[in-house]
């Protein structure tokens, strides 16, 4: 085998050195996929808030989370990786097919609206099942990666869709000031307009993910994250929120302490509710 060979392109210190061989290609995978699970949230508007240091004024998007719960698990040795499944929102028994019914009814948990699928490094990241995710699992002063699906704009012009400049407005040009001018179809081999040619088209309602905003505040009690900058989509849209993966991952655990005392909690109450019942039963 040969030795790895390394390259001068990597570019952030805290990888791993860019090594032509599989060993390094392993050991760069451990970055590819966040230690936690991510939330959704609901897009409310944007507002401005005020530094209180600086007095600087900050552009921030609201967001709302929507009775977060862990609905299911994926794991590596039934399905080849490990995911955490969260549902937001809540949906109507009657208005819920049989195979939802039975994935809801077999984890415990209510019929939820939106199902959302997260993949996590390893099953230290597994959040249990039926736990409820509150907006403090974001920390104040963390990078998060946001994804959404952009504003559908229609059918839309070059000089829209692309940024194009347009044609000279007088001196011989008549009724094409707008247009994208020839399609360069006699380039290339066999003459023809190359795939992907920026052309006039549908522009917008495809997924677009904005990296490394900053989260500003965090309201746990009304479940409203702040976060600096513009996320994409409408008002009311789905937005998919995780750990930044171009910056240092947040120094928590993969799941709170006080979650997992949460999940405990519970536990040990049905228990105590199961070991009474069969007292009653043996009374009786």
């Amino acid at each position: 085998m040969n030795p790895p060979v390394f390259s001068r392109f990597n570019h952030d210190p805290r990888y791993p050195p860019l090594e032509s061989s599989r060993a390094g290609a392993l050991s760069r995978k451990q970055f590819t996929f966040p230690h936690r699970t991510g939330i959704t949230a609901i897009k409310k508007g944007m507002m401005g808030i005020f530094d209180k240091e600086t007095g600087e004024r900050i552009p921030c998007t609201v967001l709302q989370m929507d009775r977060l719960q862990v609905v299911g698990h994926k794991t590596k040795k039934a399905n080849g990786y490990y995911a955490v499944q969260v549902g937001s929102g809540s949906k109507n028994p009657m208005k819920t097919t049989r195979a939802e019914l039975g994935h809801f009814h077999k984890n415990e948990v209510p019929p939820k609206a939106d199902i959302t699928e997260f993949r996590v490094k390893g099953k230290d990241g597994l959040v249990p099942i039926g736990t409820c995710i509150r907006a403090d699992w974001l920390i104040v002063g963390q990078f998060v990666d946001v994804k959404a699906t952009s504003k559908g704009k229609g059918f839309a012009g070059g000089m829209k869709r692309h940024g194009w400049k347009g044609q000279p407005a007088s001196h011989g040009n008549s009724l094409a000031h707008r247009a994208m001018g020839s399609s360069g179809a006699g380039q290339g081999g066999g003459s023809r307009v190359i795939p992907g040619k920026k052309m006039p088209g549908r522009m917008g309602g495809h997924s677009v993910t904005v990296c490394s905003l900053k989260v500003v505040q965090v309201d746990a009690e009304n479940d409203l994250i702040l976060v600096k900058g513009a996320v994409p989509g409408p008002r009311k849209g789905m937005i998919k929120i995780k750990d930044a993966l171009r910056k240092a991952w947040p120094d928590v655990p993969s799941i709170p302490a006080h979650l997992l005392a949460q999940k405990a909690a519970t536990s040990d109450a049905a228990a105590e509710v199961s070991d009474v019942a069969v007292e009653a039963e043996s009374v009786s």
